[in-house]
């Protein structure tokens, strides 16, 4: 065998099944993992849906990645599992990915790109996915839902502990009435309605230590209790807060089940496996 010929061996054997991890070339902070359907490769003209899973704060991406392989074997989708590593911003950050921006670091620009790249490996069309994420997943997916709604083909808002409500009273991140000057870009409702929407908690999911915003913190604002105080409080306060502007929302509450995001996949599971089968809304 030559070293070309092996070359391409090794490059395709760690690119099929769970893949090994790849440095995202657009910011080599940040990288992703995969898994791809043996339908990719067995019909390689054929564009396959996107299913990205964003970690929480303890970063579990590939246990992400390997929850949804059976899903993405029986629906021919490939998973895409970013990871944003702690200690970005500064030694300590364990956050700044949840909120999109951080001063000139851009995540949601972070993760299209790897969707590109993901692009040039895999026969996939990233112009449209679905977006998981639990915990501070949970944190990204629904502020990249408010900034990227034409992205998304359906997204399930798992178990946030600062919610960024549709509220066009209060400022960012309480709301979203200077949504447009943080971000340069307005909130699409129009868009936004047309994207299935899910919302998952485990029902004992109600611990405060770690999402407490007090006066003294450096991320409080007026508002910052406004959600409630846990996070079942801060998902109905998000869930109707889409409702009174016509989004629709699945809310699924696991009953028995803590802040477990690995126990929430088979709901997600369900959602994503109907939004697939039901055509997305078209505009007007």
């Amino acid at each position: 065998m030559t070293v070309t010929a092996q070359r391409a061996m090794e490059k395709a054997f760690y690119a099929r099944g769970r893949t090994t991890i790849y440095a995202c070339q657009f910011d080599q902070r940040f990288s992703y993992c995969c898994y791809v359907p043996r339908v990719a490769e067995e019909n390689p003209d054929r564009k396959l849906p996107l299913l990205v899973a964003v970690h929480g704060t303890g970063r579990l991406m590939t246990a992400y990645r390997d929850l949804f392989a059976e899903f993405a074997e029986r629906h021919g989708v490939v998973v895409l599992a970013p990871l944003f590593p702690a200690g970005i911003t500064h030694p300590d950050d364990l956050n700044s990915y949840k909120f999109l921006r951080a001063g000139d670091l851009h995540y949601d620009a972070v993760l299209l790109a790897m969707l590109d790249e993901a692009a040039t490996r895999w026969p996939v069309d990233p112009a449209r996915f679905a977006l998981f994420g639990f915990s501070g997943g949970g944190h990204f997916s629904h502020r990249f839902f408010y900034l990227h709604p034409e992205r998304l083909s359906a997204v399930s808002i798992g178990a946030p502990g600062v919610v960024t409500l549709l509220d066009f009273d209060h400022d960012f991140w309480v709301g979203v009435r200077n949504f447009e000057e943080k971000f340069g870009k307005p909130i699409d409702l129009d868009a936004m309605r047309r994207v299935p929407v899910q919302m998952v908690v485990g029902g004992d999911d109600t611990e405060t230590w770690e999402i407490t915003i007090r006066p003294d913190s450096p991320s409080w604002m007026p508002g910052a209790d406004l959600a409630g105080a846990n996070r079942q409080d801060r998902m109905r306060a998000l869930k109707a807060s889409f409702e009174r502007h016509g989004i629709a929302v699945r809310h699924d509450v696991l009953p028995g089940v803590a802040h477990n995001g690995l126990a929430m996949v088979p709901l997600v599971e369900q959602f994503f496996g109907d939004a697939l089968a039901t055509p997305l809304k078209k505009a007007g």
